[in-house]
């Protein structure tokens, strides 16, 4: 009889013990993640009253796909837009709160005089509040929808994102065993390096090979698809010395901007519970009562430093952000717990051996005493902040911090020089960092994987020649933007009108950028050329200025660029779309959707006038007009100028829509428009006028005149409105509004 491996028996009980515990937390409405850590403690080697796991080196690498699938689905989840949409506060009160709680955690373990590295990575657990446990507490309690709430999901986001950034520079000081600052400079400018450039070339091909094999792509290919690039991504960043964790969050939030991520979510879903619950067990499983009873103190004093740091420092950092003080204290008092960042990093900590083995499970029992106090400690936010409103003045306790927002309107109202320069150089550093990043990738991997293969097929120098050409027509389009792009924008223009300082400051930029595009050429001639410096720099300013001009690398680089954005904003196009219009687009039909012109022929016509079926091959299915919305309109259904229509056809169907549409407008002489502007004039209503002692009505005024009386100057010069039966007295004086040649007129006869 063939006997199963220890593998398949763990599973097996493993999840038995995970589904049965879970059911029990789920009556007991508590989270699920106590549940799954409760079965892993009850399944580990540390209890002795039931059966235990035989081999836990299996399940330790299961946890590990957990944690891949955690922050994999963590990054689908997670936007660009939505961090930049947010504004400041949350990102103020994000950094000031981690801040602090980092220095929190890092003084508890002073005091018990652990090592350096325990501190720091104590400091990373304490620093990120549980996402999971918030949302559940959150709901139990009915508060999801009140503003503070909003305030904290939000940092919560933040929070996850610093984590993932928090991780990479953790487990960098962890391999070099320094904290000192050169260190910690080079380890964030080359994770800035990394995330940047994954972020660029991410964006720009998958969503491009997606659109590309959309018809081949189904569900299950979609999953095998976006789950294999996923742990190609861990593997890249395993390979360049961060975790796999790291490089599945970066996937995840690259296909967070295609428009198949809502697809990639609900497809990956299963798995992400199935791994993640393997994980949460995998961490009970390292809970030692007697590890839990040797550090009890350190326990009690963390789980308090967590609760009243965040009560404390957490309350402030909103403060000092621009909420009010009520707002401030609920949002503070939310977020005393820990939870699953906490257990990732503890993770990290123990795989790269730099942390000790009581750290985990004295981090999970102090994530499970917090996560049973924050239902009560959110409720006693309320009377706390009454409490505390008796000590401060009104005027602090609603006061907010608003200089940033204040700074930021006045600025925009007030375009000048200042501001021309402001988004100018912002423009410029975005683009010359992006397109350099992607050189500098560019020229590693050539010089890494080309080179030595044009060198063993050519030989030494013939290899150098066919490798630096193939390299700079690869850098060519990345090199002609950090060089051209802005030079004519509106800021630049509007800067040349000024005087002759800022002129020459623009021509210093022009110039800098161009030197950074030969820089480029010219290290790749230095490292590959062996002729004189001197005749590197000749070469590099001749190609750099054949470059420029070059059509072909110009719309080669509009197009890499036109792409880039098209596919970072698909998403948020898409989104606008209703559900119907997304499942159809990518396909033969599509639907899209066109605004009637003003002064268009069809407007008041009959959908059966205008025969659009029969002509045009393409079928109505909505109209919106206003908040009214008519879906699948009939042959007697009218349009109007501003309508919204959405129509199904082919793609040549749409385009001769769209051109026949764009032939309907009326040309409208502009000329005749400007004469046919309303005027007013005052007129003072004498003895002799026609007005004198009767009233608009008994004057018939507007179909007489074609004008209107708005109102009567009293004597102080105010205006009243005047009514329809009111006598006009003569020594009065009206305002009259019409057109100019009535009004004329008008006066003539008055």
């Amino acid at each position: 009889m063939e006997e199963l491996p220890h593998l398949i028996i763990d599973l097996a009980y493993i999840l038995i013990v995970a589904g049965a515990v879970t059911i029990i937390f789920k009556k007991l409405r508590q989270p699920l993640v106590l549940g799954y850590i409760v079965a892993g403690f009850l399944a580990g080697p540390h209890m002795p009253y039931t059966p235990s796991i035989m081999d836990s080196t299996s399940i330790d690498d299961w946890s590990q796909i957990g944690v891949i699938f955690l922050m994999f689905t963590l990054g689908l989840e997670f936007s660009f837009r939505r961090i930049v949409k947010m504004g400041l506060r949350p990102i103020i009160s994000a950094l000031l709160v981690m801040a602090c709680m980092i220095s929190v955690g890092s003084e508890v373990g002073w005091l018990f005089g652990w090592s350096d590295m325990d501190r720091l990575f104590l400091g990373g657990m304490l620093a990120m509040s549980s996402t999971t446990i918030i949302y559940k507490a959150f709901d139990d309690l009915g508060l999801r929808m009140q503003p503070f709430a909003s305030n904290v999901l939000s940092v919560l986001i933040l929070e996850d994102i610093l984590g993932i950034l928090l991780m990479v520079v953790l487990s960098a000081l962890a391999v070099s065993r320094k904290l000192e600052g050169v260190e910690l400079v080079n380890s964030l400018l080359t994770l800035g390096f990394f995330l940047l450039l994954w972020f660029l070339v991410g964006v720009f091909l998958i969503p491009l090979l997606l659109r590309r094999f959309r018809k081949y792509i189904n569900t299950e290919t979609l999953l095998i698809v976006s789950v294999g690039l996923c742990f190609m991504m861990a593997v890249i960043a395993t390979d360049v010395g961060y975790s796999p964790a790291f490089g599945a969050f970066m996937m995840g939030s690259i296909m967070a901007e295609t428009t198949d991520s809502e697809r990639i979510i609900s497809s990956i879903s299963s798995l992400k519970d199935f791994f993640g619950a393997i994980f949460f067990v995998s961490v009970g499983m390292l809970v030692d009562p007697n590890i839990l009873m040797e550090y009890w103190l350190p326990i009690i004093a963390i789980t308090f430093a967590v609760i009243l740091g965040q009560m404390i420092f957490g309350s402030l950092s909103f403060l000092v952000a621009g909420n009010n003080l009520k707002d401030s204290v609920k949002c503070g008092f939310s977020l005393v717990q820990i939870g699953e960042f906490a257990f990732i990093i503890a993770a990290l900590g123990e795989s790269l051996g730099v942390t000790s083995k009581f750290i985990y499970p004295v981090v999970v029992a102090v994530s499970i005493i917090t996560t049973f106090f924050t239902p009560y400690i959110i409720k006693l936010s309320d009377p706390f902040f009454k409490r505390l409103e008796k000590i401060i003045p009104q005027n602090i306790s609603n006061r907010k911090f608003a200089y940033l927002k204040r700074k930021h309107s006045v600025i925009q109202k007030k375009y000048n020089i200042r501001n021309a320069w402001k988004y100018l150089m912002k423009s410029i550093l975005i683009q010359t960092v992006s397109y350099l990043t992607l050189c500098s990738a560019i020229v590693g991997a050539s010089f890494s994987s080309l080179l030595p293969l044009s060198r063993q097929l050519c030989g030494h120098w013939y290899g150098n020649i066919v490798c630096g050409v193939i390299t700079i027509l690869l850098v060519a389009p990345c090199i002609r933007p950090v060089v051209v792009r802005k030079n004519n924008s509106i800021e630049a223009k509007y800067i040349r009108k000024f005087n002759k300082f800022h002129r020459l400051m623009l021509r210093l930029v022009i110039a800098l950028k161009f030197y950074l595009g030969c820089s480029v050429i010219y290290y790749i001639l230095d490292f590959l050329s062996p002729l004189w410096w001197f005749w590197h720099i000749v070469i590099s300013i001749i190609l750099m200025t054949g470059i420029i001009y070059n059509r072909r690398i110009k719309l080669m680089s509009i197009r890499i660029e036109r792409t880039f954005r098209n596919n970072l904003q698909s998403k948020e196009e898409n989104k606008r779309l209703p559900s119907y219009m997304r499942k159809l687009k990518g396909r033969d039909l599509q639907i899209s959707s066109f605004t009637i012109p003003q002064n268009t022929k069809w407007g008041g016509k009959t959908l059966s006038q205008l025969n659009f079926g029969r002509t045009e091959h393409i079928h109505i299915a909505a109209i919106t007009r206003g908040n009214q919305r008519i879906n699948i309109p009939g042959g007697n259904n009218r349009i109007y100028p501003g309508d919204i229509i959405e129509i199904v056809s082919d793609e040549d169907g749409t385009r001769s829509f769209q051109m026949k549409m764009a032939q309907s407008v009326i040309l409208v002489d502009e000329s005749n428009l400007a004469k046919n502007k309303l005027s007013i004039i005052k007129i003072d209503i004498s003895n002799m006028s026609p007005l004198c002692g009767k009233t608009l009505i008994e004057i018939d005024f507007r179909s007489r005149y074609n004008c209107m009386v708005v109102g009567i100057e009293d004597d102080m010069g105010n205006l009243q409105v005047t009514e329809a039966q009111r006598k006009f007295q003569a020594g009065e004086r009206i305002w009259v509004v019409g057109e100019e040649a009535d009004l004329a007129m008008l006066k003539m006869g008055i």
